[in-house]
């Protein structure tokens, strides 16, 4: 079974009837830290992979690089709804560097971050503390790479920080 409908499924067996609350992901920091270790991992066997081709067209990786201070200001939905942006710019990288990469090491990586990425994508879509569902109107901070190991490099920023600090601050609420 992939690692990400692992995660959905672990998500979804721990979901709350009325309200969706990711409470094991959440309130299990070891979860957490085994997606940190499955991206530096991810990221180490990209690096390993044999001469990657640079990308004809640039993929937009979101600035995914957080000041605690700046974080600590935010609503948990604020966070969210960053995170999603995060998210849906790096799934949308990915897939476009998919279409530039036909080397086997390589794709079989970026069909794997695939994966993880758009199952937390998926998995903060499903909660949310305010009204109305999360529309991609988000325009995050972004630039421009053409090495696809900086998408990896981006993922696994995103899950060591604003993913690993937003899942501590929920469990500061959920977990009592």
């Amino acid at each position: 079974s992939s690692p990400g409908l692992l995660l959905l499924t672990s998500f979804l067996l721990h979901v709350k009837e009325d309200r969706a609350s990711p409470t094991r992901l959440v309130c299990d920091d070891r979860l957490i830290q085994k997606y940190i270790v499955e991206a530096k991992d991810m990221e180490k066997r990209v690096g390993q992979c044999q001469v990657l081709p640079a990308l004809s067209c640039p993929a937009v990786l979101p600035l995914v690089d957080v000041s605690l201070q700046q974080w600590k200001s935010k609503s948990n939905e604020t966070k969210r709804r960053e995170i999603l942006c995060d998210l849906a710019l790096l799934v949308g990288a990915v897939t476009g560097a998919q279409g530039q990469v036909s080397e086997d090491c390589g794709a079989r990586q970026l069909s794997q971050l695939y994966r993880h990425a758009n199952s937390f994508f998926l998995l903060l879509q499903t909660f949310s503390w305010e009204a109305g569902h999360w529309e991609p109107s988000c325009s995050p901070h972004s630039m421009e790479q053409t090495h696809i190991t900086s998408i990896f490099l981006t993922y696994r920023k995103l899950v060591q920080g604003k993913l690993r600090f937003f899942f501590y601050d929920l469990a500061k609420v959920l977990c009592k």
